[in-house]
């Protein structure tokens, strides 16, 4: 018999960690866009990111409809808590795209506006995305399976301090994607933004992890803290849970060396592996719950004849998805110049 609930949860929390990692790189590109030092740059660094940007946001889908149809109690718990900064994402995807399509077409002073843009949406849809993570990390307020919050509960100085480190974290993954891309001078800029990027993750991701520590008496629990009455450790709780800071640590280290030798692929992997840190740390710090600490994914999930007849579905749909990415990405490898964009 199959963990339907459990199949669905894994679906779902792989799409968006597939969803964080690809239009990561891609928002980051954005993020990026005021420091190219020419129009022509900036034309690379887009078509850094053109054959797939659309693509990488199925994933998003996948993430988001999933929990509608998988858990719909969840759904129906998180979406009133984050309404706002959810909006906020969607109006930043809408702008970017808008303005990616624009760009090309347009001249002279429409190119630097729709530039503008691009980069507005991409950090848009950073900071709300942060602020979506932060707000789900500090937690909702539940009554009998119902949001019993405020509309504003989301924007705290944590959520704030989460939104940031989201922003240099997708900032670390557009440079290390741009040292992968590009070459000549844009991938000695790329190494620069790497560089800076990376210090600034270091910085934000140990002051968001000793933050939620502090403002989560049950994370800091589950970490092995006990920071109720003084300070204690738990090192038989706390030991095995340490490989997850240090893999965090690894993928800080690669990102740091590889860049400084002018590596080109080796600071995405270094990139891709804080953020799979981060993913295993949130995983480690929640799971079964799908609202922290106040629904599980069982309690949360939609009835098992519902969840079967969606994975039929799923187990045909997403096999294509994953090929026909697979080959778009195999297609488009390789470094890209001003003139390999789609639309050229």
């Amino acid at each position: 018999m199959l963990d339907l609930p459990l199949i669905w949860a894994g679906l779902i929390a792989t799409a968006v960690l597939l969803y964080v990692v690809l239009d990561g790189f891609d928002l980051g590109v954005g993020i990026l866009f005021p420091f190219a030092k020419s129009k022509e740059e900036r034309d690379v660094m887009m078509n850094t990111v053109a054959p797939v940007w659309d693509g990488n946001e199925t994933w998003l889908v996948l993430g988001g409809g999933g929990l509608l149809a998988a858990f719909p109690t969840a759904y129906s718990v998180l979406m009133p808590a984050l309404y706002l900064p959810v909006l906020l994402m969607l109006a930043g995807l809408i702008l970017r795209g808008v303005a990616f399509e624009f760009r090309f077409r347009a001249r002279n002073r429409g190119r630097k506006f729709w530039t503008q843009m691009f980069t507005g949406g991409s950090i848009l849809t950073a900071v709300a995305q942060g602020l979506i993570l932060g707000g789900f990390i500090q937690g909702v307020t539940v009554r009998d399976d119902r949001f019993a919050g405020g509309p504003f509960d989301w924007l705290t100085p944590y959520t704030l301090l989460v939104a940031a480190g989201l922003v240099a974290g997708y900032a670390l993954l557009g440079g290390a994607w741009l040292m992968l891309k590009t070459k000549d001078n844009l991938h000695g800029d790329a190494k620069r933004w790497t560089l800076i990027s990376g210090a600034l993750v270091t910085v934000l991701l140990a002051a968001v992890s000793v933050a939620t520590l502090l403002i989560h008496p049950r994370i800091a629990h589950r970490w092995g803290f006990d920071l109720s009455a003084g300070s204690s450790v738990d090192f038989g709780t706390l030991a095995p849970l340490l490989l997850i800071p240090a893999l965090g640590l690894v993928g800080l280290g690669l990102v740091f060396v590889m860049a400084r030798k002018g590596s080109h692929g080796w600071p995405f992997v270094g990139a891709l592996v804080v953020f799979l840190s981060g993913y295993l740390g949130l995983a480690a710090s929640f799971t079964p719950y799908v609202v922290p600490y106040a629904l599980n994914f069982r309690q949360a999930a939609a009835p098992d004849n519902a969840l079967g007849l969606m994975l039929v579905g799923t187990a045909v749909i997403l096999p294509l998805i994953l090929i026909y990415s697979g080959w778009v990405y195999w297609v488009f490898r390789g470094k890209v110049d001003e003139e390999s964009g789609y639309h050229h």
